[in-house]
């Protein structure tokens, strides 16, 4: 059945799709970068298993959370949104007056 797969018309018709989808130009660079990427592969079977360990660098002291020069206000010293759009309404209202 594998066989039959590579007939000379099945390739060609593989080809011409190839040709229809990445055109004329791009053929050649998708062609130069699989082999490129074949040759790496091949090499890294063959290559012995080593591990590259980088220089261990010493660790910095993790920094110290800044604290806030004040204190943040609570909820009660906050004008609520609500109170504040209620408190402008009447301002609104004399102007157009």
């Amino acid at each position: 059945m594998l066989g039959e797969l590579f007939q000379p018309m099945h390739l060609l018709l593989i080809l011409v799709i190839a040709l229809l989808l990445f055109g004329p130009g791009k053929l050649p660079q998708i062609a130069a970068n699989m082999g490129k990427s074949i040759r790496e592969f091949k090499s890294a079977l063959s290559a012995p298993d080593e591990i590259k360990v980088p220089a261990q660098q010493p660790e910095a002291q993790p920094a110290q959370p800044v604290q806030p020069a004040q204190p943040a206000q609570t909820a009660a010293q906050q004008p609520a949104p609500a109170q504040a759009a209620q408190a402008e309404a009447p301002k609104q209202e004399q102007k157009s007056a």
